[in-house]
């Protein structure tokens, strides 16, 4: 399974529709939050479902600022960071991850690409798109693989 992971994307809507088509196989699409608006395009681009939270400059949204899916038996944490204090450190992201018991977190905020496991547990930012930066991660059953990547 392939999921498209967008973030950041401040204003940039045409980012957000390229990388969809970039990633037709996409099964489902994850977007981190800070530019809500610009995924109101996103069902008009594919039909995989979309999956937001609430970034730090997503004044006024009503999306929640983390969300917990379940893809397959693949449990994902998405938050954008903030509320986590992802610009200093990761110490609060691997303590939420731990208590949900998800096995990878999607995060932005820090517009910088980063990929880290531990103990058979990823976290993975692909960085902003607002910069061209987006990413992939493909659930196989030999594991979980994050691939940032560039428009």
């Amino acid at each position: 399974m392939r999921l498209l992971v967008l973030s950041d994307s401040h204003g940039r809507a045409s980012h957000v529709l390229e990388a969809i088509a970039r990633q037709p196989t996409a099964e489902a699409i994850f977007f981190l939050g800070d530019g809500e608006e610009d995924c109101d395009c996103v069902s008009l681009a594919t039909k995989a479902p979309l999956f937001s939270v609430k970034g730090n400059c997503d004044w006024g949204s009503s999306l929640p600022e983390e969300r917990t899916v379940m893809l397959g038996d693949v449990t994902i944490l998405a938050v954008h960071g903030h509320t986590l204090g992802v610009k200093y450190d990761f110490s609060k992201l691997w303590d939420k991850l731990a208590q949900c018991g998800a096995a990878l977190t999607l995060f932005g905020h820090t517009h910088t690409p980063c990929v880290e496991s531990r103990d058979g547990v990823t976290i993975f930012n692909p960085g902003s798109l607002r910069d061209g930066r987006y990413g992939f991660v493909d659930i196989t059953p030999a594991g979980i693989f994050c691939r940032p990547w560039h428009l």
